[in-house]
């Protein structure tokens, strides 16, 4: 399946692209590139921080519990873990 591609535009002050440019030329890429890899990898660590969770040792153990329980639909589940996710860029 081919990659489908979306525009995105956005305002930024001359002194911001400044330094956007500045930053990009350091690194060999362009504004587009430096851009989309910074705001990728951004939203994955937003991504990520939404996936850690504390609980107590109550919740722990049933969540544990929840996890080693056979699976109610194993071909449900596949679709989920053959899904790839959002954040991959």
């Amino acid at each position: 399946m081919p990659t489908v591609y979306k525009i995105i535009k956005f305002r930024a002050s001359v002194g911001s692209v400044a330094l956007i440019d500045h930053a990009a030329r350091v690194v060999g890429k362009s504004r587009a590139e430096f851009i989309l890899d910074a705001a990728c990898e951004e939203a994955r660590k937003v991504l990520a921080d939404q996936i850690h969770f504390r609980l107590t040792a109550v919740q722990f153990k049933r969540f544990n519990e929840v996890l080693e329980a056979p699976l109610e639909d194993p071909d449900t589940t596949r679709r989920l873990l053959d899904t790839p996710a959002p954040w991959a860029c």
